[in-house]
């Protein structure tokens, strides 16, 4: 089996992305799968798109979905930024626009490849749906989504890296030393954020996946370049480049 490079949200951070593209080089990791959220808060979503194009998969996300349709359900800061975005990728007079375009429209929303499923949201609703750590205090929603799964899922969405099992219980990365086997049992894995980390930790996330070993890595990028070029943007809410410094 391939050595493959799970990455999610990147968010048009094109300095979070481009550090963890090389840190994914020196795993010599051989594919890259992406689940979404390639654009939407961050200040390059034609650099981040560019990338993606080279991807060996990547799936539609929430903000690439409001970005070629309405925004639903988007908070006033990330709708303003979506609007700002759109504007970006709709401008014809810049090179690739409508390759652009075509990509994200034909992104799908699911993958499977034996075993294994990917998702942006949840396996029950794989656009918006959340599954956060403190959801497996609710059983009935945790029982319900992992009636979705067949063995291993891997999803993006909340920002916040982990596993969960169909027991109820959720694993942070510091928990298990950064590592886990796929083994006899449902897993859903968040893979966690490149571009928009959400745990208090800065560093963008991802997963790599080797045989049934899962390895959650975490990358240093100088988040202080994209804050920048953030609040440069008047239609941005400076708010998107602050959270960066403390990754919330």
């Amino acid at each position: 089996m391939a050595k493959r490079a799970i990455i999610s949200d990147i968010h048009g951070n094109l300095e979070a992305l481009n550090a963890v593209l090389a840190d994914i080089r020196d795993q010599s990791a051989d594919e890259i799968f992406c689940l979404g959220d390639v654009i939407g808060y961050g200040p390059n979503p034609r650099e981040c798109i560019d990338e993606c194009l080279k991807f060996n998969m990547t799936l539609l996300g929430n903000h690439d979905n409001g970005a070629l349709f309405d925004p639903d359900g988007f908070s006033s800061g990330a709708e303003k930024a979506i609007f700002w975005t759109r504007d970006q990728l709709e401008d014809r007079s810049i090179e690739g626009a409508a390759d652009r375009w075509d990509f994200l429209a034909q992104l799908p929303r699911t993958y499977r490849d034996d075993k294994l499923m990917f998702v942006h949201g949840s396996p029950r609703s794989p656009l918006n749906e959340y599954v956060f750590p403190e959801d497996v205090n609710n059983q009935r929603k945790i029982e319900r989504i992992f009636g979705f799964v067949q063995h291993y899922c891997f999803q993006g969405h909340t920002h916040v890296p982990g596993v969960f099992t169909e027991h109820c219980r959720f694993y942070s990365p510091q928990e298990i030393g950064n590592q886990y086997e796929l083994a006899n049992q449902k897993l859903m894995i968040n893979v966690g954020s490149v571009g928009q980390p959400r745990d208090n930790d800065p560093r963008s996330s991802y997963v790599l996946l080797d045989g049934d070993h899962v390895e959650f890595r975490r990358v240093e990028y100088d988040f202080e370049v994209t804050r920048a070029k953030i609040l440069a943007i008047p239609e941005v809410d400076n708010f998107l480049g602050d959270r960066l410094v403390e990754g919330r």
